[in-house]
């Protein structure tokens, strides 16, 4: 049984990675490029991608393949019908950052609410020192205690901002799939949108979610209100955004991800990184050295529930 990790690069290099418990061939590249793809995973059995994309036609081509175990939880960049269609099953991550990624969510929340990055940057840039009293109020302050977040999208990371954020005195609202009524404990999805004082997004990208948050979504929010996303860089319009950042129709933002990544130069969320109310992190939401080896496990655990007749986390 041959084993080929497509990019192991995308796991720190401290995070140890077991050996598999049945007789097999290991390949490990750091990084792999589309026209490397079909050729490194010839003779594989078992593919183990992170980021890199496995497209249809370079799936076609590799009839040894059986698993395609992905290290991580979301699946847009492998071609889930076409591995159906040629009987490659596919599982994926679950569960392993329940506690990085919604820190993060609330890390960027909090560090926005008490702009904690602009007074950071007019202290090293000798506001303070010019200031000429004990403080200076050229920011916004605001606790969370009272403010309402809306959350987009309510599976485990949301469930778990949610509990952090109720700890803090902010209350919480989880909005109904957008075009879709209100009801089992959500409400309408505009609602959300003009009631929130924070809005997080933790909905997968699909044709159906790409560009969820664009100008009509952004002008129905409140001009002070935060918008935060940890999840897929899709989901918002970036040129709408970096045009909501200029007029001051929202009150800031805080990503971890952007549509293309890394990002292109002339990528807008780039251009936003001169406002003060905008932070932009590299993806690292869910990087803390803890939720790193739960993913390498599991994906072990994957791998060997596969070979031994018994696959989990499957989607396909």
């Amino acid at each position: 049984m041959k084993l080929v990790f497509l990019d192991r690069q995308t796991l720190a290099p401290d995070v140890k990675l077991r050996s598999p418990d049945f007789a097999h061939q290991w390949q490990s590249f750091q990084h792999t490029a589309p026209e490397q793809v079909e050729e490194r995973l010839q003779d594989a059995d078992i593919a183990i991608v992170n980021k890199v994309r496995l497209k249809a036609a370079t799936l076609a081509r590799l009839p040894r393949l059986k698993l395609v175990a992905i290290a991580a939880t979301g699946s847009d960049n492998v071609d889930l019908a076409a591995c159906r269609a040629a009987g490659i099953r596919v599982c994926n991550i679950r569960g392993y950052s329940e506690n990085s990624v919604p820190e993060h969510a609330l890390a960027l929340i909090m560090a926005l609410n008490r702009s904690i990055t602009a007074y950071h940057a007019s202290v090293i840039a000798g506001r303070w020192q010019q200031a000429g009293q004990f403080c200076y109020f050229d920011y916004p302050v605001r606790d969370l205690a009272g403010q309402t977040l809306g959350l987009v999208g309510y599976g485990t990371i949301a469930r778990d901002l949610e509990r952090l954020a109720t700890a803090l005195g902010m209350k919480v609202m989880v909005a109904a799939r957008k075009g879709q009524p209100a009801g089992e404990g959500r409400l309408a999805f505009d609602e959300v949108l003009a009631r929130a004082d924070v809005l997080s997004l933790h909905c997968p990208l699909t044709p159906e979610t790409r560009n969820l948050i664009g100008p009509r979504e952004l002008a129905l929010m409140k001009s002070d209100a935060l918008l935060i996303n940890v999840g897929r860089g899709g989901l918002v319009d970036e040129s709408a955004l970096l045009a909501a950042l200029e007029n001051g129709t929202i009150g800031g933002a805080g990503f971890d991800v952007v549509t293309q990544e890394p990002p292109a130069p002339d990528n807008p969320l780039l251009q936003a990184l001169r406002y003060p109310n905008f932070i932009l992190t590299p993806h690292v939401a869910w990087a803390s050295h803890s939720a790193m080896q739960r993913l390498a496990d599991q994906l072990i655990d994957n791998i060997e529930a596969f070979v031994a007749g018994r696959a989990q986390n499957c989607l396909v």
